[in-house]
């Protein structure tokens, strides 16, 4: 999955960003990134650091504690672990595509008893359109195309 991960203070100024990756140091090249092999060893999932872990790990403050996460994907039991530890009081999500899975059960049943809201992102749009014919190089919109 291509998750990313951006942390908000209260006042909404980022704080820490992370996405998916393998772990500082460790060439992306050597390890797998297979999400189903013989041997587990051979799928990305023993490597990959997920974003949350990378947005607490990434912060530029102290501390999160107080401070909402915005995520592509609900975060899994081991993620709602660090998210709780952090002092996190809100996690927005995109997508649960893994709602009944034991571990998103996990996860929603950690959440819940440490207090720590959760709810789904709901977009007033679906898409985002960046026209960078409609700009010239001052960085004027030109009148022609608008």
């Amino acid at each position: 999955m291509q998750v990313g991960a951006c942390i908000v203070n209260p006042e909404n100024k980022i704080v820490g960003i992370g996405y998916n990756g393998m772990p500082n140091g460790c060439d992306d090249d050597l390890l797998p990134w297979s999400r189903s092999a013989n041997d587990q060893l051979d799928t990305k999932y023993p490597y990959v650091c997920h974003a949350e872990l990378n947005a607490i790990m990434n912060k530029n403050s102290a501390d999160v504690k107080g401070c909402t996460m915005y995520v592509a994907l609900f975060p899994c039991n081991e993620c709602a672990k660090l998210i709780i530890q952090a002092g996190l009081k809100e996690v927005v999500y995109l997508s649960d595509k893994y709602h009944d899975t034991p571990g998103m059960t996990a996860s929603r049943r950690l959440l819940s008893m440490a207090g720590i809201l959760y709810r789904e992102f709901k977009p007033k749009r679906t898409e985002i359109v960046i026209d960078f014919n409609s700009i010239n190089h001052a960085g004027i919109q030109n009148p022609s195309t608008k």
